[in-house]
């Protein structure tokens, strides 16, 4: 794999495991310096030299961690991998230019929960493209302490955002967009109720009672199974009127269990 030419542009992948990609394709990264990248990547602005040596090398003293850290740069720099940095003397950050595409999907999720105008005024450009995005794990199988942290608090954010977009879809009437968005986030979170409700209204929205109701019915019988609960009023309240409620029978009227 090359190694980046100086002034071409480089773009950083975190969502679905760390990729450092330059015009002529992936970039070889020494072993060992890929969280140091990730690290800075991570932050919108630059980050203090000790907080990356106190976090990539937690258990090391300062010193140690410092000298840790001098050695990564180097080997940076020796692979042609500096372009990505700035270093100054007492902090690092991405040189100007360098994309990061979990920036990219946060600005988007989070304009998606806050309805911004840039978001709705960029609606009819959102499609399959930002739905795979939001679908990725942050660092798949990194267990350092700030990864796992990181990875969380995307994982919380997409999630909110998948649904977010599934009613907006919804909405604007692109009903496989909608079961598209709503559909990953039920994957993400086979458990979360917000996930299946809006999964069930992107069905209810298109017309399909009987897709609705076999949403429903899988999730139920999931959650019974797992967890022992029951789905709450609000998510009954979604397909009650659905289901019949009483079936007269000689002038009476008897419940009616619905399966």
């Amino acid at each position: 794999m090359p190694s980046p030419a100086e002034g071409a542009p480089l773009r950083i992948t975190l969502l679905g495991g760390f990729r450092l990609a330059g015009a002529e394709g992936s970039v070889r990264i020494p072993a060992g310096s890929e969280r140091l990248l990730a690290y800075v990547a991570l932050r919108p602005g630059p980050v203090a030299r000790s907080d990356v040596a106190e976090n990539l090398w937690p258990g090391a003293s300062e010193a140690r961690a410092h000298a840790s850290l001098r050695s990564a740069l180097t080997r940076l720099r020796g692979a042609g991998c500096c372009p990505a940095l700035d270093t100054g003397p007492a902090e690092l950050a991405l040189a100007d230019g360098v994309a990061v595409d979990l920036h990219e999907l946060r600005a988007l999720a989070r304009g998606l929960l806050d309805g911004t105008d840039a978001v709705r005024g960029a609606a009819e450009a959102i499609g399959t493209g930002e739905i795979d995005g939001l679908s990725r794990d942050l660092l798949p199988g990194w267990c350092d302490e700030w990864a796992l942290r990181e990875a969380e608090e995307w994982r919380q954010l997409r999630l909110h955002a998948l649904e977010a977009l599934a009613g907006h879809f919804a909405g604007a009437r692109r009903y496989g967009h909608a079961v598209s968005a709503a559909g990953a986030a039920v994957r993400a979170e086979p458990l979360r109720e917000s996930a299946h409700a809006a999964l069930i209204r992107a069905h209810l929205a298109e017309g399909n009672q009987s897709e609705a109701l076999r949403a429903f019915r899988s999730y139920r019988t999931l959650l019974r199974n797992e967890l022992g609960l029951s789905p709450t009023p609000g998510l009954l309240g979604l397909v009650a009127g659905l289901r019949p409620d009483a079936s007269r029978v000689d002038g009476h009227h008897a419940a009616v269990t619905w399966r």
